[in-house]
């Protein structure tokens, strides 16, 4: 048996998952895109209500509320930060208030927003760029944890090892620094496919840190052999973010 051949179903979600992606992408519609990400983000921000504990329902039409106008206006990634104003006045108000309630509205919201931005500044190319790190980083890790893996990388994930991130690391910034190519220079394609990779390593830490603290395996269970659209996005959460200000600062 081959290092895969347990996860079956696990690579049969992800292949769809990825021709779905691929098939977004070839048609490379703002609307199309929007809309995709669109139910990801609501999908994502159910499950963090509940690894958070957060039993107000409303939340949920907030959410749609704030992605409707982040189809019109033109800095997706800003309204995070208005948001945050928004509810902050909103505390200082109403004392009732807690920001227990605000932390979906910071994950996954904010990697969400900078993701939509990505693709409206950047392109579909930048979307492709973020994919291939990410997924690179994983399956890099995985494979390469599996086969030499021996050092624990973090009480938080026991299963990662220190091989299997620096494995996981490198094969994404190889894979990403060719893809990068297309939009930066060659310098700035390395250093923007390492930071990317590493943050991805983090963003999957901050989920699984989340799990623990709530008491569960997954943070949901919508997608076989994977568990819950937060589960395959947590690496690209925290990537996104890492990307476009880089991209922002660098080019």
């Amino acid at each position: 048996m081959g290092i895969f051949a347990s996860s079956k179903e696990r690579v049969t979600t992800g292949l769809v998952l990825v021709a779905a992606v691929l098939v977004i992408g070839l048609i490379n519609n703002f609307f199309l895109m929007w809309l995709f990400l669109g139910v990801v983000y609501i999908l994502a921000f159910k499950e963090a209500m509940k690894l958070f504990d957060i039993q107000n329902k409303t939340l949920i039409y907030y959410a749609v509320a704030l992605w409707f106008i982040a189809a019109i206006y033109p800095y997706s990634d800003d309204l995070f930060v208005l948001a945050g104003v928004a509810y902050a006045s909103a505390v200082a108000f109403n004392r009732s208030l807690t920001w227990k309630n605000f932390l979906p509205f910071i994950y996954p919201t904010a990697g969400m927003l900078f993701i939509l931005t990505m693709y409206q500044e950047y392109g579909v190319v930048s979307i492709l760029w973020l994919l291939v790190v990410v997924a690179m980083t994983d399956i890099g890790a995985y494979a390469v944890g599996k086969s030499i893996g021996k050092t624990p990388f973090s009480e938080t994930s026991p299963n990662k090892t220190i091989e299997g991130v620096l494995g996981g690391v490198a094969a994404a910034t190889l894979a990403g620094m060719f893809v990068g190519l297309s939009i930066v220079d060659l310098g700035v394609s390395l250093i923007i496919s390492f930071m990317v990779a590493v943050s991805s390593i983090f963003g999957d830490l901050f989920e699984s840190s989340l799990k623990r603290n709530a008491g569960v395996k997954d943070s949901g269970d919508i997608l076989p052999g994977h568990g819950g659209v937060l589960d395959r996005i947590d690496g690209y959460l925290f990537g996104a973010i890492v990307m476009l200000v880089l991209l922002r600062g660098l080019v």
